[in-house]
């Protein structure tokens, strides 16, 4: 009883000191910056321009921690400059990123911990991008229920290069408001001004917030939060991921009045210009909201993979199922690449109905399976054998000339995967399989509708 008395009031003791802590020391305070380190490790990424890794920031921390600590409370530490890289994005364009150095994301982790500790709970309901709390299929849910409750009319809105032109000055305004603390808004002044090296030419950065650390996600809702609260005041439906936002009306009138008055408000309030040739008023059959299309049945809407994110995911694949590549690699790890492929996919737009569109995936990717395994036996004779074997195995029918016939046609690897033989001995269960050394491959669909 008494060492569990003590312990209470060691508790108490540590949450008075915590609530007596000034910002800047909740940051740098020694368990946030193991929380960070932490995270930092498990986000795993590439290194910065310093080429140091995430394995190494344990050790460093160790031995730099105080001189860290003590550069940040004076004023004098200097984030080092982001690395430039581009992601291709399904338009066919190119995103930039900037990638910190590890010991600079682990300091922007340490700063993002405290600031959604001081934010999340007064950001709005309907803002669902990087809050742990909330997830893109929350966002998909409250699109569909704002659908089937008759705003049917959605202001499908681009923010031109939001992350590029986030107005530092503005940004730092909208902080102070609830973070009136010298050293925190000078350090994150830092980390915002820290200048962007490509090609080896160093860029100053006067804007926006670079993507790539721990701190632009945090840093994009608090700005973008003005504009949560405003479609709140004017009690407008809508729901915001990141600068993915779409309102809702029940009239195409209305919608273009609210969108040339938003318009109008974002370019004044917050400095932000829309892209015109992509916000547009929309029927949702035309809408494409964080790779979902929607559809009616009836009475009643619902969401599926948009056509770019079909094409997005058969493009991985076909990378991965490039002739040459495959056969080149173990069976297990091209299955364990592929699944992972397909998990990730499926697992994102489960919420989408997909039924047919997964039975075709099936059975697309499963010829192109049969393919790269004959390209692999190769000769006339081990095909005959292997098929053969494989058909005693599963007690089907087929006899010796059938394999012969497939074993020895002149037709293309492809025609000849698609007979019947092949067809039914390289079936779905064959391929499906695990054994110690093989995953096997997963069915689309059959996994989709386990996870309903």
């Amino acid at each position: 009883m008494a060492k569990r008395m003590k312990m209470y009031k060691k508790s108490l003791k540590l949450e008075r000191k915590a609530v007596n802590m000034r910002l800047i020391e909740k940051i740098l305070d020694e368990e946030n910056i193991k929380i960070s380190i932490h995270k930092v490790k498990a986000n795993k990424g590439a290194p910065g321009i310093d080429k140091m890794s995430t394995s190494e920031l344990e050790d460093y921390f160790n031995k730099h921690y105080d001189e860290i600590k003590a550069s940040i409370l004076n004023g004098s530490y200097k984030p080092w400059p982001v690395r430039r890289v581009y992601i291709p994005k399904p338009n066919g364009k190119l995103r930039p990123l900037g990638i910190p150095v590890v010991i600079d994301r682990v300091v922007e982790q340490a700063i993002t911990n405290i600031l959604n500790d001081i934010y999340d709970n007064s950001f709005s309901d309907y803002s669902f991008g990087f809050r742990e709390s909330r997830n893109a299929h929350d966002a998909i849910y409250q699109v569909l229920e704002y659908l089937n409750n008759g705003y049917e009319w959605v202001i499908d809105m681009d923010i031109e290069k939001f992350f590029d032109r986030v107005n530092h000055d503005k940004l730092i305004s909208i902080l102070r408001e609830k973070v009136n603390e010298k050293e925190v808004l000078h350090l994150i002044r830092q980390y915002l001004k820290s200048g962007v090296l490509e090609d080896g030419k160093l860029f100053d950065s006067e804007e926006g917030v670079p993507q790539g650390g721990p701190l632009s996600p945090v840093l994009a809702n608090i700005y973008l939060d003005k504009l949560d609260k405003e479609l709140e005041t004017r009690r407008l439906h809508f729901v915001r991921y990141a600068d993915d936002c779409n309102i809702f009306l029940s009239s195409s009138k209305a919608a273009d009045r609210v969108m040339a008055s938003i318009s109008s408000w974002l370019k004044r309030k917050l400095y932000l210009d829309v892209n015109v040739t992509k916000t547009k008023v929309v029927r949702p059959s035309n809408s494409n909201f964080l790779g979902f299309n929607f559809y009616k049945t009836k009475d009643v809407w619902k969401a599926k993979p948009s056509n770019d994110s079909k094409k997005k995911l058969i493009a991985k694949l076909k990378t991965l199922l490039i002739r040459k590549r495959a056969t080149a690699i173990p069976t297990k790890i091209l299955f364990i690449k592929l699944n992972q492929v397909l998990r990730g996919w499926i697992n994102y737009y489960r919420i989408g109905s997909m039924k047919v569109y997964l039975d075709e995936l099936g059975q697309w990717l499963r010829h192109k399976i049969r393919v790269i395994i004959l390209k692999r036996w190769k000769k006339p004779r081990r095909i005959f054998i292997n098929l053969k074997r494989l058909n005693d195995i599963q007690k089907f029918n087929f006899k010796e000339e059938d394999f012969y016939k497939v074993a020895n046609s002149r037709l293309g690897l492809y025609r000849q995967t698609g007979m019947n033989v092949v067809n039914y001995i390289i079936s779905p269960a064959i391929l499906s399989l695990k054994g110690k050394d093989m995953p096997g491959l997963i069915d689309p669909l059959k996994y989709y509708l386990e996870s309903l």
